[in-house]
């Protein structure tokens, strides 16, 4: 089984010194706590604040990507770059952990196609459209007050992504912007980490008509691990991580839920799940609930992986 982690914000904190090589006790993802959980393949977000200018994401953005390039060369011999599913599976034959990369809001991008294309072309194989502030792009939301949706360049963005085989991701969207991109997209979408708004209220989860509407066009909702997504409290367990589960494989389909746990995003992390190593026990978890090898598999990485190669085909 591949175990696939959609979303972590881990450059955040390697440009500000973290080496990514040992156990570290201040963050929740290093390779050897990615060893330890048994994790094949983990996103790495280049996250850019909203509050910074068009230039200043687009300058943090890179030096992200760079740190990320010289983690990888350093670390030549347990973790190695993918770009795309088949290299997921092939750095895993090889005994490597694949790193890929996804941005986390669009800022970067600032209204130039040719950028988007660049960071395609250096590896990015998701984009976040928005943060928690409306941009060139969409409306947030946390915000969800410019655009009303996708603004004009941001169906062009979405438009572009499909023919690049870039997935277009939905966590961060404003309802509006989220009916937006499904409406224009011809390829299946993701929420990379996002929890259901059924059972925490709160603006950054997915509602099940969302749920619904995004599994049938075939994309995949992530869970995310942020207790105040998953309990609207800082207090949350592996169970509440899993009652989420559940919920969206009632609404949505066993075959569009994963997991994208927004590890060194989030400042608190449920009981039990304290950083990546310990991954294991929600698989373990959905076992003991009756879940069957098969179905933890989807959960665990075929899904996304499922999408990951449609998004792919189409372009």
């Amino acid at each position: 089984m591949i175990v696939l982690d959609s979303h972590c914000d881990t450059p955040s904190l390697m440009i500000r010194g973290l080496d990514v090589g040992i156990d570290n006790k201040d963050c929740h993802v290093d390779i050897p706590k990615l060893e330890a959980g048994g994790v094949d393949a983990s996103f790495f977000a280049l996250y850019t604040s909203a509050e910074l200018t068009p230039e200043a994401a687009l300058s943090r953005a890179l030096e992200m990507m760079a740190s990320i390039y010289d983690a990888l060369e350093r670390n030549s011999s347990r973790i190695a770059l993918a770009l795309s599913p088949e290299d997921i599976v092939s750095n895993k034959a090889k005994g490597l952990i694949s790193i890929l990369m996804g941005m986390e809001n669009g800022s970067p991008v600032q209204k130039s196609l040719p950028l988007l294309r660049l960071f395609h072309r250096m590896g990015v194989r998701y984009l976040t459209l928005t943060h928690n502030g409306d941009n060139e792009i969409a409306d947030a939301a946390m915000e969800g007050k410019r655009w009303g949706g996708l603004s004009p360049f941001g169906r062009e963005v979405v438009e572009e992504m499909n023919r690049l085989g870039m997935i277009v991701d939905v966590a961060h969207a404003s309802d509006n912007t989220f009916n937006d991109i499904l409406d224009c997209s011809k390829a299946p979408v993701l929420s990379t980490h996002s929890c259901c708004r059924a059972l925490a209220d709160h603006p950054r989860n997915m509602t099940d008509d969302m749920i619904r509407r995004m599994a049938d066009k075939g994309g995949v909702i992530q869970i995310n691990f942020y207790p105040y997504f998953l309990t609207t409290t800082a207090q949350a367990s592996v169970e509440d991580v899993i009652r989420h589960i559940d919920h969206a494989v009632d609404v949505g389909g066993i075959e569009h839920v994963g997991i994208g746990t927004d590890f060194d995003g989030i400042e608190i992390t449920p009981e039990g799940l304290e950083n990546v190593s310990k991954l294991p026990v929600v698989f373990d978890s959905l076992s003991k609930r009756g879940y069957s090898d098969d179905q933890i598999e989807k959960i665990a990485s075929g899904n996304f992986l499922r999408v990951f190669r449609e998004v792919i085909s189409r372009s």
